[in-house]
């Protein structure tokens, strides 16, 4: 279709000379235009489509960027990056790579806060509400947040604080029924009475607040939202708005199938297949679902724990088979944590499992409410690794944050039967919380079945027997370290190859026998340097005369990086880690 009215528009103020006709055809020129971008490049599909309308009226009524829009998450924001000058990025293939998924400051004057986890909108919005005020501004916050956000604690504190503050706030509750996954929580069945009687009924969970609230039934209207937009522009006291919409409004596959296309890969708009040749390889997220589901049909106390990623997490299975052995706590994965320490403590088995960035949030609750209780849970990490990902989608960090608290034992497994058997030996034991770092890779399998007993902590695994060079690969990793002793045996040196297993301690035994007839150990993780495992050997060796080169990520944010550059930017291939450990060992040679 053409883009008649879209073409017209460079920044929000060109919105404001529009007819309401002509905005009704704008929504329509830009739905297109993002089913086209995001079925070409991926990214999230259903949340986009689903806030065009009300992103248009907000910007029709507010004024951009003296008015500010902090949108939760950020999975909603394209069609306002769309509006605010970022349009070709859009539209034009050749720059589609231009802009990030999620708001950006560095893009533009009308974001200001580089976002991608949930339920953070309304607190980032109290903060810029309090600045406003503490420095004399008159403008209009808003807040823009959506129903699955909600289960979110800090949602729950930012709206506490909103309704306190007695000034100018202004929450959009974008209610379209859906989380990433279907809600859960008793809060959606308040919505849901909210949205069945059109926000009159008696019981409303934002009136208890003491806010102000407006209901707009039809959340994909411009001009139902323009008028309710009108009437609490520039108010003096905090305020909802609940508007219903349509997750993936106007793609039909996207409004019946809102969890498959919450986030999609590239793919085909007339056939639906994906743009990817190959036939489907059963990942790790496989293993795991299929494993579990065989215990929990075995033992009733097995409990499968997300914060509402089943899919992607490998709980799919348990959630399909077994709804009183499976829990989706929402967006909250503080909640999980503590979820998994109590039903551990009255003789469950919990098994809660995370995407590596997200398990950022729960450093107090693994910390105070499990570890120090020392309650036999068990964790699963996903997506732990360096990658080319987004800056605030970075799986770096769950080595230092997990592996530093007391009583938690953290493990890495290599291969299918390692992880199986880690799993096994995790839910069965009941001396320790443990943690199991999912490999991030495509699976590997050696069909040789492992021992579920990992009761000797610390115990590392010699792989390779050799001398002069050891090689410690954690995890992942340990794959490449293969790499790298065979090309050192291209040069003559036959080097010991090591399988860590725990990422928690240190195998003294093992560290010390190397000092017989070894004169460099390298460690190799993928995640950061700093607080993690490579450390550890290097402080075991700090008095000692060993020589120790820890390879793995910088301390920094890196925002969608190809990987094959952080590789080299790390010394992270075969070449370099070899040419740093012939460098050692000439240095070596020459103090002798």
């Amino acid at each position: 279709m053409s883009l008649n009215i879209l073409n017209k528009i460079n920044n929000p103020r060109d919105l404001k000379i529009l007819s309401r006709e002509e905005l009704h055809t704008l929504s329509t020129e830009i739905r297109d235009v993002l089913i086209k971008r995001v079925s070409t490049t991926g990214g999230h599909f259903g949340p986009n489509l689903g806030m065009v309308e009300a992103t248009i009226a907000l910007h029709y009524v507010f004024n951009s960027p003296v008015d500010k829009f902090v949108y939760d998450v950020s999975h909603q924001s394209y069609t306002h990056k769309i509006l605010t000058g970022r349009k070709e990025a859009f539209t034009n293939p050749e720059k589609f790579k231009t802009v990030t998924g999620y708001t950006e400051p560095k893009e533009s004057e009308h974001d200001f806060f580089t976002v991608g986890h949930t339920s953070t909108s309304i607190s980032l919005a109290c903060g810029l509400a309090k600045g406003r005020d503490v420095v004399g501004g008159k403008e209009n916050i808003v807040a823009i947040i959506g129903d699955g956000s909600l289960s979110g604690g800090e949602a729950y504190e930012g709206l506490n604080n909103a309704a306190a503050s007695g000034k100018n706030i202004i929450i959009l509750v974008n209610d379209n029924d859906m989380s990433i996954a279907e809600n859960h929580g008793g809060l959606y069945q308040n919505l849901a009475l909210l949205r069945e009687t059109e926000g009159k009924a008696e019981h409303n969970f934002f009136k208890s607040f003491g806010f102000d609230y407006h209901f707009v039934k039809d959340g994909n209207d411009i001009d139902s939202l323009i008028e309710t937009f009108k009437k609490v522009k520039d108010t003096n006291h905090p305020v909802v708005i609940h508007m219903h919409t349509v997750k993936g409004k106007g793609y039909d596959d996207a409004e019946v199938n809102k969890e498959a296309f919450h986030w999609v890969m590239p793919f085909d708009l007339e056939t639906k297949s994906p743009l990817f040749s190959g036939e489907y390889v059963k990942s790790y997220g496989d293993i795991t679902s299929d494993f579990l589901v065989e215990k929990a049909r075995k033992d009733k106390s097995i409990v499968g724990i997300t914060a509402a990623t089943p899919n992607i997490v490998g709980l799919a299975g348990l959630r399909n088979e077994f709804k009183d052995q499976y829990v989706d706590v929402g967006i909250a994965e503080e909640h999980a944590i503590a979820l998994a320490s109590g039903i551990a403590k009255r003789g469950g088995k919990p098994v809660a499992s995370f995407i590596s960035s997200f398990i950022q949030r729960t450093y107090d609750q693994l910390s105070q409410d499990l570890a120090i209780n020392n309650n036999p849970a068990t964790i699963l990490v996903n997506w732990g690794g360096i990658s080319g990902g987004d800056v605030t989608h970075l799986g770096l960090f769950d080595i230092p944050l997990i592996s530093n608290i007391p009583n938690i034992v953290y493990l890495a497994p290599t291969t299918k039967e390692e992880h199986i058997a880690m799993m096994e030996w995790a839910i069965e034991q009941d001396n320790h919380p443990v943690a199991i770092r999912v490999p991030n890779m495509e699976v590997v399998s050696t069909g040789i079945e492992v021992e579920p007993n990992f009761d000797e902590l610390d115990k590392y695994v010699k792989v390779e027997e050799g001398s002069e060079v050891a090689i410690i690969g954690l995890g992942s990793f340990f794959h490449l370290g293969k790499k790298v002793a065979n090309r050192l045996k291209e040069i003559g040196i036959n080097a010991t190859l090591i399988n860590p297993r725990f990422i928690t301690g240190v195998d003294e035994e093992l560290l010390n026998e190397l000092q017989k007839d070894h004169k460099v150990v390298i460690t190799l993780e993928d995640g950061i340097l700093n607080g993690g495992f490579g450390e550890k050997i290097s402080r075991f060796y700090s008095d000692k005369n060993m020589r120790v080169l820890n390879f793995g990520a910088d301390k920094e944010f890196t925002d969608s990086v190809a990987l094959e550059v952080l590789y080299e930017r790390y010394h992270l291939t075969e070449k370099l880690i070899v040419a740093d450990i012939e460098k050692v060992l000439e240095d070596i040679k020459t103090l002798a």
